[in-house]
């Protein structure tokens, strides 16, 4: 369960950082502009905020398992579309379905998470996922550089779709359905609207959102702006970059690593206060020797590898700390989740190729701005919302009529 969980999540970032080193080479393939080449990441992102909204309602409703196959099936359609795109928009407008499909893995897999573990257990395997998931990232970006060297860049969407295909095969074969309270209304737009109106006059959930949003946010300005920045402008040749990228993922697995274990003794709370803190000094400390025209990769990948370590503790702990007092919502819970996660993201990441400069400052500037908050959200919001005592039961959203008894269904 934990390794198919692991893939599915991992949906996103083998989706995106495969294809890193041969983005500046799109830019002449198709004769196009830096920042629209860099659409093709930020799009996929819009895709994902709007396929998260859909998802969870839907396996609440229908369950996991079938809709997942669905979501996947949409991904290998699109993927062999970016494999096929003659133009620049043709293969934007791919990527936005071929998020669409993807955004499968991460919303029905954190869904299962909640479906099968309670709040504590759910944030160790979170973070266990998050600490095996690092794999994606890190070795994508080489394999990508390896391929787009050996074969050019379309050979990355050839990859791509062998995932996809495997994934398919894995959870038709080990997936069972987990959903044991589906609710028959949960697809009715106005009972899915009333959700996530509950949801977001909640304090906890929206702390926890906005946290964990930015954090993301600060995470992918880097992955959308790192191929230009350190190709581009440092220089870096592309069959090198992902040992580069490699460096600054090391940071995630080690924070992702110890996370979950630092979560039973000290609590979710202070972990992810200390995160945003280690993120602002990261991103802070990147920016000011970026602006004092110190451009080199010594004076990034130190900073960004402090920074993806304290985003592998906000992510999984703030993820847990949302969805906790949920359960019988948790689909609708991780859809507005992501599709918050994926807004603020994509919003990022445009700023970051719209605003790009030929130098370091701006990926630097909105990694702190991202980091500073994060930092806002855990002070306003989440340390302010009062800890469920020992016992009590879990909150949750209204679901309209009440349940009949399980004998009468």
């Amino acid at each position: 369960m934990a390794v198919l969980l692991t893939a599915l999540v991992a949906f996103g970032p083998v989706s995106t950082d495969l294809y890193l080193p041969s983005v500046p080479a799109m830019v002449d393939a198709f004769d196009t502009t830096v920042s629209r080449a860099q659409l093709t990441l930020s799009v996929f992102m819009a895709g994902f905020a709007v396929g998260m909204l859909l998802y969870g309602p839907l396996t609440d409703r229908f369950g996991r398992r079938p809709v997942l196959i669905g979501g996947v099936l949409v991904y290998l359609a699109a993927s062999l579309a970016c494999l096929l795109a003659q133009s620049i928009d043709g293969l934007i407008a791919a990527r936005f379905f071929q998020a669409v499909g993807a955004c499968c893995g991460p919303v029905i897999g954190r869904a299962v998470v909640r479906d099968v573990y309670d709040r504590s257990e759910a944030a160790r395997m979170l973070s266990l996922m998050a600490s095996a998931m690092a794999l994606a990232p890190a070795l994508a970006p080489i394999v990508g550089g390896w391929l787009f060297t050996l074969f050019g860049w379309r050979a990355n969407f050839v990859l791509l779709v062998l995932f996809g295909v495997g994934v398919l095969v894995a959870t038709w074969l080990l997936l069972g359905e987990t959903n044991r309270h589906k609710d028959r209304g949960a697809t009715r737009p106005g009972r899915v609207l009333e959700t996530y109106r509950c949801l977001l006059r909640s304090r906890a959930f929206l702390g926890y959102a906005l946290v964990v949003s930015f954090g993301f946010a600060g995470l992918f300005s880097f992955i959308s702006g790192s191929s230009f920045v350190i190709i581009d402008v440092l220089g870096v040749d592309p069959a090198r970059f992902g040992f580069a990228f490699m460096v600054v993922i090391a940071g995630y697995i080690l924070g992702a690593s110890t996370g979950g274990r630092l979560a039973g003794r000290l609590g979710l709370d202070r972990l992810i206060l200390a995160g945003t803190v280690v993120a602002v000094g990261a991103g802070g400390g990147a920016a000011v020797l970026a602006w004092a025209d110190i451009q080199s990769l010594a004076a990034l990948l130190p900073f960004m590898s402090a920074y993806f370590f304290a985003v592998a503790w906000i992510i999984p702990l703030g993820t847990a700390g949302a969805m906790g007092p949920f359960p019988r919502t948790a689909g609708a819970v991780s859809s507005l989740l992501g599709f918050i996660q994926m807004t603020v993201g994509a919003t990022a990441g445009y700023l970051v190729g719209a605003l790009h400069d030929g130098t370091t400052r701006t990926l630097t500037t909105i990694m702190a701005l991202m980091g500073v908050c994060a930092l806002t959200a855990v002070v306003a919001l989440v340390r302010r919302t009062p800890a469920p005592t020992p016992g009590e039961a879990p909150r949750d959203v209204p679901r309209g009529e009440p349940r009949k008894p399980a004998s009468a269904e």
